[in-house]
C-alpha cells in the first residue's frame, strides 16, 4: 500500500475549482505536520501549503486566500481546496510531511496529482 497517494486532479478552467485528496500512512500521518507541494513543467518543486499537528497553517503567498488545506484524522487525510484557480496553478501536486521549516520530510513521494488549469 502506498505511504502517500494523491488524487483529486484534473482539467478545469480558470477561476473554477478543485479539491486534491492525499491518503497518508497512518504513522506518518500521526507523527508529522503536513503539506501539498506542486511542480510546474521546468520548474523547482515548491510548498503550497502546510498544516499542523495541531492545525495550524501556512501558505504560499501565490495561493493565499484562495487555496485552503485540512486534516482528517479519522481518515488519514490531507485535503486542498484549490479556489479561483489560475493558470500559473498548473502542476503535479503532491502531498508529503513536512518540517517546520515548509521542506519535504520524507525521502520519497507519491506519485502526485496533475492540476490543468486552462481554458
Amino acid at each position: 500500500q502506498a505511504r502517500l497517494a494523491e488524487s483529486g486532479g484534473g482539467l478545469v478552467q480558470p477561476g473554477g475549482s478543485l479539491r486534491l485528496s492525499c491518503v497518508v500512512a497512518g504513522n506518518i500521518f500521526r507523527a508529522n505536520s503536513m503539506a501539498w507541494f506542486r511542480q510546474a513543467p521546468g520548474k523547482q518543486r515548491e510548498l503550497v501549503a502546510l498544516i499542523s499537528l495541531g492545525g495550524s497553517t501556512n501558505y504560499s503567498d501565490n495561493v493565499k486566500g484562495r487555496f485552503t488545506i485540512s486534516r482528517d484524522s479519522a481518515k488519514n487525510t490531507v485535503d486542498l481546496q484549490m479556489n479561483s484557480l489560475k493558470s500559473e496553478d498548473t502542476a503535479t501536486y503532491y502531498c508529503n510531511a513536512a518540517t517546520r521549516y515548509g521542506l519535504p520530510a520524507l525521502p520519497y513521494w507519491g506519485k502526485g496529482t496533475l492540476v490543468t488549469v486552462s481554458s
